[in-house]
């Protein structure tokens, strides 16, 4: 029994049009359905029906976050280590989103809602499962293989960096400490074997830092910078390298104001791969490792 990978993001919208439009032509991905609030979508090596969804809302921000786990028994058995854990668990029927069946959805202790599923129609990645060349003809944008990782924010990093390992395995990379060398100021997370599929951050309550995508190379980044530029895309930071995972990275934000980020590189980990703590007074090569130090959007804007 476990989560096999971060399965989506849905994402509140208020500049509608200009949001699809960017998630579609400039970031890459494909739409797969939609209807009258929300647009799905996926990367285009995703086999699933999709991993995020757009949500057409007054403000931006993240509605909920979702791990799909292995199989179907696998609901019933976190259901009760949420429940033996003191965690209040809400079933979403099947339906209730396109193409998914049931889910379980949980809050967790930075005030961000996360769901549990297992059934998604499987509409493949426009390649054959025979002889496949290596990509498909037609992709647009970015086109990133695949939905990567996403950075939550709020007070209790200790208290959902604790959920996520006692509850579902996960192992902690790394970490940035704060002054007392113990407390927890960031926590980089995994359940598969890239250098984290969520990590959690100090930070408002229930807040989005970014969702990232995955990139193949530098040189796909350097390609992403020029599009970014080409399309007026207002940029963060970058291209750069983290410290922290050792990507390489450019943060930049949707026409909603949701931050975005794509990635490329870090190391494969397993599970005995020990954590790496940074502390406080490296904060700044921690996250942009050639600067070595940290813009003020970077540690100020959440959606």
């Amino acid at each position: 029994m476990g989560i096999m990978r971060l399965g989506r993001v849905q994402l509140r919208c208020q500049n509608w049009e200009k949001s699809v439009d960017y998630y579609k032509n400039v970031i890459g991905l494909i739409e797969t359905a939609r209807d009258e609030n929300h647009v799905y979508l996926k990367a285009w090596d995703e086999h699933d029906h999709h991993s995020v969804i757009l949500e057409k809302s007054d403000s931006a921000g993240l509605d909920h976050l979702a791990f799909k786990v292995k199989d179907e028994a696998d609901l019933p058995y976190y259901e009760q280590k949420l429940i033996e854990y003191g965690v209040d668990v809400e079933h979403i029927p099947a339906g209730t989103r396109i193409a998914e069946g049931e889910a379980l959805r949980f809050k967790v202790p930075t005030g961000q809602y996360v769901e549990l599923y297992h059934q998604i129609e499987v509409v493949g990645n426009g390649l054959p499962l025979v002889n496949p060349d290596p990509w498909p003809d037609g992709l647009v944008g970015m086109a990133p293989p695949r939905l990567d990782h996403l950075l939550i924010s709020g007070d209790d990093v200790e208290g959902t960096t604790k959920l996520l390992q006692e509850v579902f395995g996960f192992g902690m990379s790394e970490r940035v400490v704060l002054e007392d060398g113990e407390s927890y100021l960031a926590t980089w997370l995994f359940v598969t074997n890239t250098a984290h599929d969520i990590a959690v951050i100090k930070g408002p309550e229930a807040g989005l830092h970014h969702v990232a995508f995955y990139l193949d190379e530098w040189s796909d980044i350097r390609k992403a910078a020029d599009i970014m530029g080409k399309n007026n895309v207002m940029v963060d930071i970058g291209p750069t390298r983290h410290g922290i995972t050792r990507g390489t990275t450019i943060y930049f934000f949707d026409p909603s104001g949701n931050r975005n980020e794509v990635f490329c590189g870090g190391y494969i980990t397993h599970a005995d791969f020990p954590t790496i703590t940074w502390t406080f007074d490296s904060l700044g090569a921690a996250i942009f490792y050639y600067d070595k130090q940290l813009n003020e959007r970077f540690t100020s804007v959440f959606s």
